[in-house]
């Protein structure tokens, strides 16, 4: 007890003065997501160029996806904001999804590189060995957000190894596989507001939040979760920064186009024929070229999020964590691992509801609900990170099936929840000390 009173005040237990405790450096507390970005480069890279070779294919397997946005970012970077959502990009996310790669954008152009789609004539295009290794660290931003939270949930040194290892296996469909450095950069975003809320700092939690929107709006079904901690007076001026940066941006791209921006956001065109469909596809609008509009869904599971929130406020509420939080004080292991699960949960809900899946789509619940596994035992946390595994390389199936894919998919997402379920007696988390360790 003596030990874990000197670390909340400051004081060494050998006695040294306050405040003189030497703190590890940054490499050394974040060297777990270092070595795991290292190894997700060189592994994205390998299996995108050499990699296809091995395996009888002369083309090298690339994330046609990005080809879309780069257009779009490069457009951006020549001034022509008008062009983001113009014919040729495919873009349906918020402008942030190309602001992102506006320094690829740059070298992209300083070199002359072309933009052309790779295909029969161009079987290994220049321009992945600049885009590839950039949108693939980027992505790494979700890997440090979670160690960093692992950090201040107190989770055990070899745990936050797991973590990350974990982790930047499932990250490689995201980045190397498909291209979408948009949801990576996104979530890391959400991960780093939350842990700003939970240090008592609502104001960069708000504008975290807000970038985290920008880039992907998919992260809005988790922010109800993290208003459901805020007191009423404060939800109004987080609402505000969480909306700004989309405001801005979405409005620029619409005074400058305003067809095509209005319907590439408001319809987010999808192809059940390209992609794979689900239960609801059915049900959702058709569009031209046997593609549905997955635009309306995605409002209506928004719409249950914030449902599921105030139910979730109103069970907190009972709590002296909660009264404590609302207070301004900063959060206890046990209501971030809390928190954490339900935004995992607030994620999962686009695969539960979306029209058409692609498979990176699972991705983001995985990779939140890992984080709590890390506060439970052993056994709980392989179990979770074998499950992760498993999910991602079964979403990268090819089958149209809706039950030989789509349900297969939700049921392990479920079973993936309840694995992570923090319990009140169960978790091995320790008091969260009152020294911000940083990032």
């Amino acid at each position: 007890m003596q030990e874990r009173l000197s670390y909340r005040t400051g004081e060494d237990p050998a006695g040294d003065a306050p405040g003189q405790r030497a703190r590890p450096r940054w490499a050394a507390r974040r060297v777990f997501p270092l070595i795991a970005s290292a190894g997700l480069l060189l592994m994205g890279m390998f299996t995108t160029t050499v990699g296809t070779s091995l395996v009888g294919r002369k083309e090298w397997g690339l994330p046609y996806d990005l080809w879309g946005t780069l257009i779009a970012t490069t457009r951006l970077a020549h001034g022509n904001i008008g062009g983001v959502y113009a014919p040729g990009t495919g873009l349906i996310s918020l402008p942030g999804a190309a602001v992102i790669l506006l320094p690829c954008a740059a070298l992209i152009s300083a070199l002359g590189l072309s933009l052309a789609i790779p295909g029969p004539a161009n079987l290994h295009p220049a321009l992945w060995l600049v885009a590839g290794p950039y949108q693939i660290a980027l992505c790494c931003v979700t890997l440090f957000a979670a160690d960093a939270l692992a950090e201040q949930l107190g989770v055990q040194f070899w745990k936050r190894g797991l973590l990350a290892a974990a982790s930047a296996g499932i990250l490689w469909s995201v980045s190397a596989r498909w291209g979408h450095p948009e949801d990576a950069v996104a979530v890391g975003l959400l991960l780093y507001a939350i842990l700003a809320q939970s240090r008592a700092r609502p104001g960069a939690a708000g504008w975290l939040a807000g970038a985290a929107v920008c880039v992907q709006p998919l992260v809005l079904l988790a922010l109800p979760v993290l208003l459901a901690l805020l007191p009423w007076r404060r939800m109004v001026p987080f609402l505000i920064r969480a909306a700004l940066p989309s405001a801005v941006l979405l409005g620029a791209t619409a005074i400058a186009n305003w067809h095509d921006t209005y319907t590439a956001v408001a319809s987010q065109p999808d192809s059940p024929v390209i992609n794979h469909p689900t239960a609801w596809t059915s049900l959702a609008p058709q569009l031209a070229g046997q593609n549905v509009a997955a635009g309306p869904f995605r409002l209506a599971t928004i719409v249950l999020a914030c449902l599921a929130a105030l139910a979730i406020r109103r069970r907190w509420q009972a709590r002296t964590e909660w009264q404590d939080s609302a207070a301004g004080a900063r959060w206890p292991a046990a209501l971030l691992t809390d928190v954490l699960w339900w935004v995992a949960l607030a994620l999962a809900l686009r695969s539960f509801f979306e029209p058409v899946m692609v498979s990176y789509y699972p991705w983001p619940p995985i990779a939140v609900a890992l984080i709590p596994a890390a506060t439970l035992s052993w056994p709980r946390l392989l179990a979770a990170a074998v499950l992760a595994g498993g999910l991602t390389a079964a979403a990268q199936g090819p089958s149209h099936a809706v039950w030989v894919w789509w349900v297969p998919i939700v049921a392990g997402l479920v079973v993936l929840l309840l694995l992570s379920r923090p319990g009140r007696a169960g978790s091995s988390v320790p008091l969260v000390p009152v020294s911000e360790p940083g990032i």
